[in-house]
């Protein structure tokens, strides 16, 4: 797979599931929302929230090159199985085209090694 690496910083933010969209949401770029009978959980740029909201910060984004059929099997083990090898965490996001992975900052340099080493690329 084919991944790149977004620029800046992202959050989740978690808010009580009965919470109303929050007014700091960002007007555009990359957020999802994703509420359930336990929680309303936002990812977004992590200088777009506001309110005192439980966050975690300092998460760095790769975006996996799309769109891919629902027919295809395997992608996010593909690319989750070498991380969770090297102990690395991540948060991933699946949309309509394609998925996405958080990695925390920290972890950044050893997570694209991994992902390198299993076969994916950078752009």
């Amino acid at each position: 797979m084919r991944l790149t690496l977004y620029e800046g910083h992202y959050a989740v933010a978690r808010l009580a599931p009965e919470s109303p969209l929050p007014t700091w949401l960002p007007p555009r770029g990359f957020f999802s929302i994703t509420r359930t009978d336990h929680e309303l959980s936002i990812v977004c740029d992590e200088d777009a929230i506001g309110d005192p909201v439980r966050v975690e910060r300092g998460w760095r984004m790769l975006e996996v090159e799309g769109p891919i059929d629902f027919a295809t099997t395997g992608v996010l083990a593909s690319l989750v199985s070498p991380l969770a090898e090297r102990e690395i965490s991540v948060f991933a996001i699946s949309t309509f085209d394609t998925d996405y992975l958080l990695v925390r900052e920290a972890q950044l340099a050893r997570a694209i090694a991994a992902l390198e080493s299993a076969g994916h690329r950078l752009r």
